[in-house]
């Protein structure tokens, strides 16, 4: 074989930029410097791909970077990406700081470098050529909005139940998830609900909460405090001020708790349609400002005194509700439950008290009187946008049956969930596929003609999926499937093949359960 076989018949400017890359890691000290000249702007496209191959030196980086004449995002098309590294190593350029640097063109470029960057300073040195993607993502919907220091994004399997006719409405159910048979199974729950008519919803609340803490110099000082705000005339001047700062903003109640000299005081109000912590947030600041003219000895300590409360279980939100508070409802027939379900209505009945109401009172649960509502719940917040972390006050739910019907023949059950806290505007909203996901279901952004409606439209999904989710594991449960179900969908098919076929197929849910 000739030496020229050994090689192959074409060789890109891709491929020789590798190889010089390849060879100036290797050796630096043989890398030759280029640096731009004071024309270099009217340089060939040629001339400067050539220059882009060698690494210059740091001083002469740093000079062509704070060239004074230049924009900083002029200085950094000029570096090549070796070289941006380099400066940031160096400390002349903050890594957090790189998209505000090469600017909303070139955003892209700001993660791949970020990337080589923390992968060069860990000890595993695995992710910048690892299989976290970062290409063909829009990057301008993050900026300021989602996440800082990005580094690429992780995809989530999508997978779509139902479809699930709620209040009269065909809608498909997504869920982001990457739990086995969760979707199968939330299906089988909406086909018995379809069975039956669908879901009915009522929407029993409306209403996002901050709970300021504040201090004031004694006990009696926080009394008159709280009995102030009470009063017709505190409450008056506190919802001005608060109303002052959004057109969507509407106070409808201030509950008052002192502990010791320090007072807490939970703001209610509507958000329209979005999820509404900014809003809120911005709405009581403003509304501790007119306080404070009447009790300047009063101290905010937090915003957010966790009397919201946000992001923990409370019963304050258990009992007050806080967002969305829904009642899903359905009633399923007993050939149904029969032949779909695979299990009987007295024996759901009987697992769900002694599981659901007795074993969650047994374990002291706060709102956790369900089998597994934060799965569906969590599933689809990550599909629509929603923050994750507030499913837990958001999955707190209480799931009921009972016979109903001639005979006792047939099952009604309902999920009561008094703190769904959604949005279709903000957040995770802006993102692009997210935002899909709420085109799909119809309820992108705020309602033209009912602001609310969206999100209100967004929780009775929620709580109607969550029901066919609650009625489809309690039936598996009942029929003995769940073990077979995970075997044969939620095992992994590379290191353990399938054990066994479930008798309902999609009848298992998850194993934490």
């Amino acid at each position: 074989m000739s030496a020229i076989a050994q090689y192959p018949s074409s060789f890109s400017v891709r491929d020789l930029e590798l190889k010089l890359r390849q060879v100036r890691l290797a050796h630096p000290e043989q890398s030759l410097p280029s640096p731009p000249s004071s024309d270099s702007e009217s340089s060939s496209p040629q001339q400067e791909i050539e220059e882009s191959y060698f690494l210059r030196s740091l001083k002469e980086c740093l000079a062509i970077y704070e060239e004074p004449s230049r924009a900083r995002t002029e200085s950094l098309s000029l570096l090549s990406d070796e070289e941006v590294i380099m400066l940031a190593n160096n400390g002349n350029i903050a890594t957090y700081a790189l998209e505000k640097l090469f600017g909303i063109d070139q955003l892209k470029r700001a993660v791949r470098i970020r990337r080589a960057i923390i992968s060069r300073a860990s000890s595993t040195g695995t992710l910048e050529s690892s299989s976290i993607p970062f290409e063909n993502y829009d990057y301008s919907r993050v900026l300021g909005a989602c996440c800082e220091n990005v580094v690429g994004y992780i995809p989530i399997p999508l997978g779509v139940a139902g479809p699930l006719a709620v209040d009269g409405k065909q809608y498909p159910i997504p869920m982001a998830t990457a739990e086995g048979t969760l979707v199968a199974s939330t299906s089988r729950g909406c086909k018995a609900l379809n069975a039956g008519g669908g879901v009915t919803t009522v929407l029993v609340g409306d209403g996002m909460t901050r709970g300021p803490a504040i201090d004031f110099p004694s006990a009696i000082q926080a009394g008159e405090a709280k009995a102030w705000i009470d009063s017709d005339d505190g409450h008056e001047i506190l919802r001005e001020a608060f109303e002052s700062t959004s057109r969507f903003a509407k106070l409808k109640s201030l509950k008052t708790a002192i502990a010791g000299r320090t007072l807490y005081v939970r703001f209610a109000t509507t958000t329209g349609d979005a999820m509404g912590m900014n809003m809120i947030s911005k709405g009581t600041e403003k509304a501790l400002e007119a306080m404070q003219k009447r009790f300047p000895e009063m101290v905010v300590l937090a915003l957010s005194g966790n009397y919201c409360t946000d992001k923990k279980p409370a019963a304050i939100n258990w009992i007050e509700g806080r967002g969305k508070s829904v009642v899903a409802e359905a009633v399923v027939p007993g050939h149904v439950v029969r032949t779909v379900l695979k299990t009987t209505v007295r024996d759901l009945c009987n697992l769900n008290v002694k599981k659901n109401l007795m074993g969650s009172a047994m374990a002291g649960s706060i709102g956790g009187f369900n089998a597994h509502a934060a799965n569906i719940l969590t599933a689809i917040f990550l599909a629509t946008g929603q923050d994750p972390a507030q499913n837990v006050e958001s999955s707190m739910c209480m799931t009921l049956m009972e016979p109903t019907g001639p005979n006792g023949e047939d099952l009604l059950v309902s999920v009561t969930m008094p703190c769904i806290e959604v949005g279709t505007v903000g957040g995770g909203t802006v993102l692009a596929p997210q935002q899909g996901v709420l085109d799909m279901l119809g309820i992108r952004g705020a309602h033209p003609q009912q602001p609310g409606q969206n999100a209100q439209t967004l929780a009775r999904i929620i709580a109607s999926a969550v029901l066919a989710g609650e009625l489809s594991l309690l039936s598996a449960l009942s029929a003995g499937h769940l073990i077979k179900a995970h075997m044969a969908h939620n095992r992994s098919q590379v290191n353990t093949p399938a054990a066994s076929v479930p008798v309902t197929p999609g009848a298992g849910l998850a194993s934490r359960v």
